[in-house]
């Protein structure tokens, strides 16, 4: 079976195809500036790169250009697109309604739209790349895969919010949480690292990215996350604040005459380690201008890695104790001096990093000695091969 996975953004399009039977990869690639002038970067397997800069003015046009990537003579990788068995689509809120990955519906597509208004950059894209789909490959399945779906295993306890009942019941505001693919696929390949059944895990993972988010997944399922009723909530990130008193939100809105609009922006563009310090989102760009002497730069490392080790002791306590730490994403996976940092805190816990494997980057490794009570491992997320493998059940249990 050969699925094609399509993670659309608001002008952006990420995809691949996946042969299966053998997970293999079979080509990758990237559409961006959609509806600006457009560009599409793509990578078959044992092939060149290939990019085309055709103009792509919507979702239509750019998942066309990757259909015609695919079945191109010199980079492409199959013959038809009769090829492509079914196509999976990464979803970012699914509400409290889809705890798993489902198979597109008409009422599946009612419930993505009801969900626009808790994730309005995201959804009306990840619908539009759907209902495109459907319309350039009529009759081939269609499978969404929801960011919020592996957290909705928490408890009450953990996704409500002590605010009037009445709000819970009446506009679901409560904790959802997001990053779940990445969340669920790194925890089950740590178990496998370790070799012990997931069942019997206690598992920390932290998605670290321009955003980042820290889960407590124990016998394979989230019962608590950082992130909350939107991205906005938990750990310091690139642009976003994170957890803050929302008090403080009324002051400064007081303060400084801000609309909702204003703050909004303050909260999610302008705040985090940027915020911090000054000078990028970018968390290399950061660490060297600490490295030339920025006291903001290395203040808003230093802040970012005290709220992450924070978290992680609050799941420990969550989960009374914990078996391995795992660190994901563009930034878990690639700085050791991030890694060390957040580690510099857990010395209760027995953790000592070995610095040479601390060291290396984008590898599936322990990086903890053997004397370390607690292991700690860098292992690169797949969030397309999750997408991917929850489509392959679910169009072969529709057979």
């Amino acid at each position: 079976m050969k699925v094609l996975v399509i993670n659309c953004g608001s002008s952006s399009l990420k995809y691949q195809l996946i042969d299966m039977d053998t997970e293999t990869l079979l080509a990758k690639g990237l559409c961006e500036r959609i509806g600006i002038d457009g560009k599409l970067k793509h990578e078959a397997a044992g092939k060149d790169k290939f990019i085309s800069e055709a103009p792509l003015k919507d979702h239509n046009d750019a998942i066309q250009a990757v259909l015609n990537a695919l079945v191109d003579p010199e980079h492409g990788v199959i013959k038809d697109m009769k090829e492509i068995d079914a196509v999976g689509h990464r979803v970012a809120h699914g509400g409290d309604h889809f705890n798993k990955s489902v198979l597109v519906t008409p009422e599946v597509k009612d419930y993505i739209t009801k969900y626009i208004e808790l994730a309005p950059l995201h959804n009306p894209a990840n619908l539009s790349g759907i209902e495109v789909c459907e319309k350039l490959m009529p009759g081939v399945p269609q499978v969404a895969v929801f960011d919020t779906a592996f957290h909705q295993t928490m408890p009450e306890k953990a996704y409500l919010y002590a605010i009037p009942y009445k709000y819970y019941e009446q506009y679901k505001v409560r904790k959802y949480g997001f990053h779940g693919t990445s969340h669920k696929y790194v925890s089950q390949e740590c178990a496998k690292m370790m070799d012990i059944p997931i069942e019997n895990t206690k598992i920390i993972t932290c998605h670290l990215g321009n955003g980042g988010s820290v889960t407590a997944v124990q016998g394979g399922i989230s019962i608590d996350t950082s992130m909350g009723f939107t991205p906005l909530d938990g750990i310091a990130m690139g642009t976003r604040s994170g957890s803050i008193d929302a008090a403080a939100v009324l002051f400064l809105m007081r303060k400084e005459n801000l609309s909702v609009d204003e703050m909004d922006r303050i909260l999610n563009k302008e705040s985090g380690v940027y915020g911090i310090s000054g000078v990028s989102s970018d968390f290399r760009d950061i660490e060297e201008a600490e490295s030339e002497g920025n006291k903001r730069a290395a203040l808003a490392l230093e802040t970012f890695a005290y709220r992450v080790a924070k978290t992680i002791g609050e799941y420990v306590a969550t989960m009374n104790g914990v078996d391995a730490i795992v660190f994901t994403a563009g930034l878990g996976e690639n700085s050791g001096s991030t890694r060390q940092l957040i580690c510099n805190y857990l010395g209760y816990l027995g953790i000592e990093l070995d610095s040479y494997k601390n060291s290396l980057r984008g590898q599936a490794v322990e990086i903890t000695t053997k004397q370390s009570r607690v292991q700690v491992y860098v292992i690169p997320t797949n969030e397309e091969l999750v997408i991917a493998r929850d489509t392959k059940e679910i169009v072969e249990a529709q057979a």
